[in-house]
């Protein structure tokens, strides 16, 4: 069994950092049927599918999304795809951008570090 880690970091869209830590908590019951596991330092952990540990929390003072993952490598394809497919919703529903428009967030945020 392989496990690999991977943090991001996602922009949340204006008007939805408001509400971002009750958001983050109704997205995993939303889109995993789990209820997460809270830690005292505000990250909320679940275990859904080929992820072991899907952990979020709010960064950089409440504007950012940060996402740690780790996954089971060895779980069957359509497990991967179903995790994969609620993950992606999972994070439109809580930052407010589609796929398409966190790719372009994540291009942008790169040339900026240049």
């Amino acid at each position: 069994m392989s496990l690999k880690n991977i943090m991001q970091e996602y922009q949340i869209k204006r008007g939805y950092t408001k509400q971002l830590t009750e958001s983050m908590i109704q997205g995993l019951r939303d889109q995993f049927g789990a209820e997460p596991a809270v830690s005292e330092d505000g990250h909320y952990t679940i275990t859904y599918g080929a992820l072991l540990r899907l952990e979020v929390w709010s960064g950089s003072g409440g504007k950012t999304l940060v996402v740690d993952t780790e996954a089971n490598k060895s779980a069957d394809d359509e497990t991967i795809i179903d995790t994969n497919r609620r993950f992606r919703n999972y994070l439109q529903q809580v930052t407010g951008y589609t796929a398409k428009e966190r790719a372009k967030k994540a291009q942008q945020a790169l040339k900026g570090k240049e």
